[in-house]
């Protein structure tokens, strides 16, 4: 068994591999990244580096040779068209190396979505299946990092948590529980062909956010709705399916995912 990741020095590349390589023998793995002067790290650890660049397809289907599957981790370019077109490239290189399955990291419910960021994981989804190999769509909720947006530091100094009204829910997930959960997949059988959800089982609210606050800091923190906040971050909330569930997740991880108070130590100091 060979498994290629690439995007491998990005954070869901180091926390997968990391934890890929207390389960499987480092010369099963192969790191791809674009800068390869960059990872005597994992070198060091018995791992083969290979040059992967989306921007320069003549690089990758000799990194995808002998993939017994192949881990495509999103590109993180900020225009969606030049997204899609490297992963065009990708997918296309791995049609060249007969790579056996792919993996991709999307986004969860990205059908119920109205930014162009669903399409393109819809569109590269699709442009998989047209290939003909087998593949695993890990559709992953929203990062717990956006809660760095609400100044939860000034919201623990002033005693008061103030948000944009209206009925905010999340599902939201940390990276190390998605790591964990992909590596899950990688490692094990009976998962190729399939699509999964991987948000939490169960959503939080703003409300929640302040309670947890409250308990971490040792003094009240309260909820105050305020209209006039200016924040980009609520429209693009408001474009996405942040409500809907599932247990995917946690059945992949095989035990409850990382509860809020514990994914939000890492935003507050």
């Amino acid at each position: 068994m060979s498994i290629v990741i690439t995007g491998a020095n990005g954070k869901l590349g180091r926390l997968i591999i990391e934890h890929l390589l207390t389960i499987v023998p480092a010369d099963q793995i192969f790191a791809c990244v674009r800068h390869t002067q960059s990872c005597e790290y994992w070198k060091k650890q018995g791992i083969t580096v290979r040059l992967c660049d989306y921007d320069q397809p003549e690089t990758l289907e000799q990194a995808f040779a002998n993939a017994s599957q192949l881990l495509l981790i999103s590109s993180s370019h900020p225009d969606d068209t030049i997204r899609l077109r490297q992963h065009a490239h990708v997918i296309e290189a791995a049609k060249k190396a007969k790579v056996e399955h792919i993996l991709y990291t999307s986004f969860a419910f990205c059908d119920k979505g109205t930014i162009p960021r669903t399409y393109l994981h819809l569109a590269t989804e699709h442009a998989i299946r047209t290939t003909g190999i087998p593949y695993t769509f890990l559709r992953s909720g929203l990062y717990m990092d956006f809660i760095g947006m609400f100044g939860l530091n000034d919201a623990i100094v002033k005693g008061e948590l103030s948000v944009y009204p209206g009925d905010w829910q999340f599902n939201s997930i940390t990276r190390l529980d998605l790591a964990f959960a992909i590596v899950a997949v990688l490692t094990e059988s009976g998962h190729q062909n399939k699509i999964y959800e991987l948000t939490a089982s169960h959503t939080w609210t703003f409300q929640d956010l302040a309670e947890t606050l409250s308990e971490l800091a040792g003094k009240p923190i309260s909820l105050q709705q305020d209209p006039d906040i200016q924040n980009w971050i609520y429209g693009f909330l408001s474009k996405i399916d942040t409500t809907s569930t599932s247990d995917q997740l946690e059945q992949l991880l095989g035990h409850p995912i990382t509860p809020l108070q514990e994914s939000i130590k890492a935003f507050i100091s």
